[in-house]
């Protein structure tokens, strides 16, 4: 079954001590389809300007994203440009436009409402809310948002977590949502509160995943070339939910594979600007990322100085 996916398809400008990038598709949606269809087909809804280069996105309809619940609208689409610092870690937003996006209004295609799995990506908790009005019983929420929603609409967004199986947010993020600096008591009161699992993301540093009794760490993937950290977070997303709806099961082994394929799609996704690594990428290609995470973190306990 299709993953539905909400979020925004931008244009983005990305200056980076590596390189630069003009007017280059981007935002939640893209990043994540372009990541999840590895793994399962997509039906992406969003709202682009009259001007948006949707031909620049043919590589995903290849892939199976269903693009037809992405709006076309007189105006402008979404814009926005940022440069990142020497250690990519650190950016400056240069400028925002939000375009045609700020009266989004998400309507759900009628063939788009049986899906088993929808992805929220980081929009107005108010509307994450409205996409869950029209969809017909998924099995699979999951959901993203970010530090505007929580210091702006935390009312909203509180109430969404009621609704939501798995969030994915970052660090800073479960601090601030919690309103402690400790990430296991974080974990506990946003799981409180809704959520079965929470996934925190670290970045170059790799997520964890927090469950009922038990957690799961997962390494960055080590790169000497990085061009473009923007997207990251949603590639992540796309290979955690993709993986899963691939699998069809929420035990703890297929969450921990879902969490190692989300940081290889993330890793991949630094590697290029924009999306571009993903158009050339092959399943065979994530398979064996993966399989280097695994030697990467397997060891054997059985050893001198530790009991079995």
């Amino acid at each position: 079954m299709s993953i539905l996916c909400v979020g925004s398809v931008a244009l983005d400008s990305v200056e980076t001590p590596f390189g630069k990038a003009e007017r280059v598709p981007g935002g939640s949606a893209v990043f994540f389809s372009a990541s999840a269809s590895m793994f399962s087909p997509v039906q992406v809804v969003g709202v682009v300007g009259n001007e948006y280069p949707l031909d620049r996105l043919d590589f995903l309809r290849e892939r199976g994203v269903d693009l037809s619940g992405v709006e076309r609208k007189d105006g402008e689409s979404f814009f926005w440009a940022g440069r990142y610092h020497y250690d990519l870690n650190t950016r400056d937003t240069l400028e925002t436009r939000l375009g045609v996006f700020a009266d989004f209004q998400p309507r759900i295609p009628d063939e788009f409402r049986r899906a088993r799995t929808v992805f929220l990506g980081n929009i107005h908790p108010t509307l994450q809310h409205e996409v869950l009005d029209q969809v017909d019983d998924p099995e699979l929420v999951v959901c993203d948002t970010m530090n505007y929603w929580i210091e702006g609409n935390r009312k909203e967004l509180v109430s969404l977590l009621e609704r939501v199986k798995i969030l994915i947010i970052n660090d800073e993020e479960a601090r601030q949502l919690a309103d402690t600096p400790n990430l296991l008591s974080a974990s506990r009161w946003i799981r409180d509160r809704g959520p079965e699992i929470l996934v925190v993301k670290k970045g170059e540093h790799g997520a964890i995943l927090f469950a009922d009794g038990w957690l799961f760490f997962a390494p960055g993937y080590p790169l000497e070339e990085v061009f473009d950290p923007t997207g990251a977070g949603d590639a992540f997303a796309g290979g955690f939910v993709g993986y899963l709806a691939q699998n069809g099961s929420l035990d703890p082994d297929s969450l921990r594979r879902a969490t190692i394929f989300g940081s290889a799609m993330g890793s991949y996704a630094v590697e290029a600007f924009s999306v571009d690594r993903f158009r050339t990428l092959d399943p065979s290609q994530v398979y064996d990322r993966v399989r280097e995470f695994r030697e990467m973190t397997a060891f054997e306990t059985h050893v001198e100085g530790i009991a079995p």
